[in-house]
């Protein structure tokens, strides 16, 4: 898709098709109000007909109206005019956008930027308008035959009068973070038998050799067991694909220390021996989603050649049955010299992302966070809407709860009390791998923590924000719009 600013009226302006905002109670837009005046109220008699009542995502396509240039109007319904929610937005450019897609209309120019959404700036809404398109629009394609539009969308325009500028820079960073979203997309769809740790450990080198900026480094298990990582590798020995250990570093800004994020990159996870239910099961392929979502961030910013010093590290394996895999029972030691006892060998993600945390030091970072679908308790916690958030510092948990709302991709924060440490103790091991059923969110995070005392540090549980089930099944991007929100809000407030 292109993008691009106009700064002609929306009634001469040469297009295939504009798109204007209609409201609840027949109430129009600026723009819409103008096509109005010019078609002799024609518009409004199609409102007043009950065609379209202007509840969000609700489209009519109008076709050449008397006195606009435009061969086509879209109205699109954004819902009460006053209270115009974020996800109204979201639906009526979701709309918008897939029926310009069917249409054929190959280029297009939308008004709804214009709109009053909760006081959000125009610049929020142009990006916001960049990212949903593109997500409206992904489709995909690498397992199985599709029949694209014959004439799909290529160009939307934006109307603009004195902050085209603006306007372009978050066009261009809108772009970045639908790229970085489909690239996360993209990896987390494909299933386990094609995306396994050494595809991934693939993707990444091709993410170096695109990006000047960004350098990659491999790590096979010989070079892990030398380093000590006894509870990464207690993951992969069930399983006949070798694990990578897999280190993206983007310098944007010479020597300073780096923001680091990990994510976990299970490519299946069947539970090991501990079986998860086969119900469901095909979804476990979404387990690498935290890995997407750096592979995603580090792309962006790339894209955008940001200012800033970024190292994603993926720990990456599969987690099956086998005569070598982990039993309950079992005792690892990990990088850092702590002894774990497995009481679930279905609590595999943690033991990974330990002694990825630990790798992490070696980069003196200023800021550690890791991204990773870790429990099923934050999915009945919180649902699908918001990501899980803990962190062993205030300010970074308020910096990554703006961020969250900054981009519309936002996080809750739970908490990291002393008190539920005592749920992982062991009588055979300093550390239990899970703490019982009570608050597992929370202790797969106190789990974590104890592997975090040197930095300043975040965990983000995504297990209920990193795919859809149903019939929509798929990958979402997320959290894609805000780790890259987290970065830019970084960047300006120094």
């Amino acid at each position: 898709m292109q993008y691009f600013v106009t700064s002609n009226a929306p009634t001469t302006h040469k297009t295939e098709c504009v798109v204007v905002a209609v409201f609840e109670q027949g109430e129009l837009s600026a723009s819409a109000s103008v096509l109005n005046q010019h078609a002799n109220g024609y518009i409004q008699t199609i409102i007043d007909r009950g065609d379209i009542s202007g509840k969000a995502g609700q489209t009519i396509l109008l076709q050449d109206v008397a006195n606009i240039t435009s061969p086509r109007i879209l109205l699109v319904g954004c819902g009460k005019k006053e209270a115009t929610s974020e996800n109204d937005f979201i639906s009526a450019i979701t709309a918008s956008a897939k029926l310009l897609n069917d249409l054929g209309a190959t280029e297009a120019t939308t008004c709804l930027a214009e709109i009053d959404v909760k006081q959000r700036s125009a610049e929020w809404k142009a990006r916001q308008i960049v990212i949903s398109t593109e997500t409206a629009l992904y489709l995909y394609s690498a397992t199985k035959e599709i029949k694209p539009a014959k004439h799909p969308l290529q160009k939307l325009g934006f109307f603009a009068d004195d902050n085209a500028e603006q306007l372009e820079l978050a066009i261009a960073r809108g772009q970045a973070v639908a790229t970085g979203m489909n690239l996360a997309r993209e990896l987390g769809n494909l299933p386990g038998n094609i995306c396994t740790p050494t595809y991934l450990a693939n993707q990444a080198i091709e993410i170096g050799q695109r990006f000047e900026t960004v350098t990659t480094r491999i790590i096979d298990e010989s070079e892990m067991e030398e380093l000590g990582m006894g509870s990464f590798l207690s993951v992969s020995r069930g399983s006949r694909e070798p694990a990578k250990l897999i280190t993206l570093n983007y310098n944007g800004a010479g020597d300073d220390r780096p923001v680091v994020l990990v994510g976990k990159g299970l490519t299946f996870d069947t539970g090991g021996i501990s079986l998860k239910p086969s119900q469901g099961m095909d979804e476990m392929k979404y387990d690498m989603c935290g890995s997407a979502s750096v592979f995603g961030t580090i792309s962006a910013i790339a894209q955008l050649n940001l200012p800033i010093n970024v190292v994603g590290v993926v720990p990456s394996s599969e987690n099956l049955p086998d005569g070598d895999a982990n039993k309950p029972g079992d005792v690892v030691t990990s990088m850092a010299g702590k002894t774990i006892e497995i009481l679930n060998t279905d609590a595999e993600g943690r033991l990974l992302l330990c002694d990825a945390l630990t790798y992490s030091e070696r980069f003196n970072p200023e800021i550690v966070i890791d991204i990773a679908t870790l429990t099923g308790a934050i999915i009945v916690a919180l649902g699908n809407h918001a990501t899980g958030l803990m962190a062993n510092n205030q300010d970074l948990a308020d910096d990554l709860l703006k961020a969250g709302n900054d981009s519309f991709d936002r996080t809750w924060q739970l908490p990291l009390w002393d008190d539920y440490q005592q749920q992982l103790d062991s009588n055979f091991a300093d550390i239990a791998n899970v703490g019982g059923k009570e608050a597992g969110s929370v202790t797969a995070a106190c789990f974590l923590s104890r592997f975090t005392e040197k930095f300043t540090w975040a965990h983000l549980d995504i297990a209920g924000t990193a795919w859809v089930s149903g019939k929509a099944k798929g990958a979402t991007g997320r959290p894609v719009p805000l780790l890259v929100q987290y970065l830019l809000n970084r960047i300006e407030s120094k």
